[in-house]
């Protein structure tokens, strides 16, 4: 336990003084029962979206709640994880004062969100194993840092960080430590979820785009104390999920069955393209993954990435990126498409 932090030195002050926007649907909120709506100004004619949702996704959140073991209250959902980042840079980081810090190579919206809320981004490169360096991380805290973003596991580089690093974090470090769990559901590692009770800093999000296949409905889900998600529901827009997301995302969530098949397909392709690009003489090293995709170094990315495209498939040339020069990444098609991969992998070797 982190017993330094305290979350009301770290809120902006003009979010500690704002009062929430009142929806007609805040004021009437039993939404099952046969009533009259005459209060939002809709339009009357059901066409089964003519009425504004749940500000609060009641239904939606019950079963996630009940699936994570977290209470409702401690449940904030967005449009995509990148609104739920956002809200926290705007509750928590005064523009052109605060700071936060990432870590590259990592998920690039966190330094776009930063540089859009005027926050500084203080970068500390991971080490050549792709781990946080923990000592580096705190000598570059100082008293307008806000927030710590660790994506685990990472983007573009697929593998875990140490749980140990993650804690010493945790409780080292007295203000926010958000863990970005996107590709969590690809991996053996147990998720940051059931800790949260045990710091009080602890952000954790997720998301429905990657292993639940609805990248298209546009769900982030961003789980933490109920101090936090009060905090960050006063600033929510009031309708920021929409009534077809709710209505997708209730009706995917609830067939975990299907959703846990095509996670077990995504892990067995995966590991099926690792021992096949071990055989392509111009890759020199496949890096250690637990997400739905492959970092893989290579002798010329451009090159590479090039003749793919010209062979019709797209993948992602990641060499801007720190510590992954010459690196593409390979998101685990379908059976037939990782085939079609393999096959063209070869064949560009040959040619």
């Amino acid at each position: 336990m982190n017993k330094n932090f305290n979350i009301k030195s770290l809120i902006r002050e003009n979010v500690k003084n704002l009062k929430p926007y009142s929806s007609a649907r805040d004021e009437f909120t039993d939404f099952e029962k046969d009533m009259v709506f005459l209060d939002a100004n809709e339009n009357p004619f059901d066409n089964g979206v003519n009425r504004y949702p749940d500000p609060h996704q009641q239904r939606l959140k019950a079963v996630l709640a009940e699936q994570k073991g977290v209470s409702v209250n401690q449940i904030l959902l967005g449009n995509g994880s990148d609104e739920v980042l956002d809200l926290i840079f705007r509750a928590f980081c005064e523009p052109n004062v605060d700071n936060v810090l990432t870590l590259p190579p990592t998920y690039g919206m966190y330094k776009v969100l930063a540089a859009t809320n005027a926050v500084e981004n203080h970068e500390v490169l991971l080490t050549d194993d792709f781990q946080p360096n923990v000592e580096k991380v705190l000598d570059s805290v100082d008293e307008q840092t806000k927030i710590i973003f660790l994506c685990s596991p990472n983007n573009p580089t697929g593998n875990h960080f140490s749980v140990g690093k993650i804690k010493y974090l945790l409780l080292n470090f007295h203000g926010l430590v958000v863990i970005d769990e996107a590709y969590i559901d690809f991996s053996e590692k147990e998720s940051w979820l059931s800790k949260l009770k045990d710091f009080p800093n602890l952000v954790v999000t997720q998301t429905l785009s990657k292993a639940y296949g609805m990248a298209g409905i546009r769900l982030g889900i961003c789980y933490a104390s109920e101090a936090i998600i009060s905090i960050l529901k006063k600033i929510k827009p009031p309708y920021n999920v929409n009534e077809l997301t709710q209505q997708k995302a209730l009706e995917r969530i609830s067939n975990t069955g299907l959703v846990a098949k095509e996670v077990e397909n995504i892990r067995a392709e995966r590991e099926k393209l690792v021992a096949a690009m071990a055989e392509i003489p111009y890759v020199k090293t496949i890096f250690s993954t637990e997400a739905n995709f492959v970092l893989v170094r290579v002798d010329d990315a451009d090159l590479r990435y090039e003749q793919l495209i010209k062979k019709g498939i797209v993948v992602r040339n990641r060499s801007n990126q720190p510590l992954c020069e010459n690196t593409l990444r390979f998101t685990v098609g379908t059976i037939e498409e990782n085939e079609k991969l393999m096959t063209t992998l070869k064949e560009i070797s040959n040619g």
